[in-house]
């Protein structure tokens, strides 16, 4: 027989997770502002058209696919981390991605990375793409963000080394 007091503790322990809830709806918001953003962009830019070189029109279109890739990051964090640790989401009926109920935490690790590594690769891009404008580029500025840049990448490579030994370690048990 248990004891009463260890249950109620295990059962108020077990509903905690509930309070990550608001933290998921505080990520609906950041998605719907990123959307502003995305629009804010393409209005502003959409009358310059014309007046544009091909190279800024590559410039505002890696703003705005950095712009749906950290939206995309959202997603995949507030539907992943929502099933991981909350409930599992009840849409029947709905056009479920592929992907959900399917991405553990280490999934949703790599999915991470790999799109920080990504936002981080095209701000790099654009930066690049800057030099020789009218704005001189710091060239510390440009030394650091390759450093970051590399670093994410370096994280991603190790977590996904991790992943796999610890895949590799867990199938040689068997």
């Amino acid at each position: 027989m248990s004891n009463p007091v260890e249950k109620a503790f295990e059962k108020s322990l077990f509903a905690s997770r509930w309070l990550m809830a608001p933290m998921y709806l505080g990520l609906v918001v950041s998605l719907v502002m990123l959307v502003f953003m995305f629009g804010r962009d393409l209005v502003w830019y959409l009358p310059k058209l014309m007046e544009m070189q091909s190279e800024d029109v590559i410039l505002v279109a890696l703003t705005l696919i950095d712009l749906t890739l950290a939206a995309n990051l959202v997603l995949i964090v507030m539907f992943s981390g929502y099933e991981n640790f909350v409930s599992r989401l009840d849409v029947e009926g709905a056009e479920r991605p592929g992907w959900m109920g399917k991405v553990d935490f280490g999934g949703l690790k790599m999915k991470l990375i790999a799109s920080i590594v990504a936002i981080s690769g095209i701000s790099l891009l654009k930066r690049f793409m800057a030099i020789g404008e009218t704005r001189v580029l710091n060239p510390d500025e440009l030394f650091w963000m390759v450093v970051i840049h590399l670093t994410f990448v370096l994280s991603g490579v190790l977590m996904a080394l991790m992943d796999w030994l610890q895949a590799k370690s867990y199938t040689s048990r068997k």
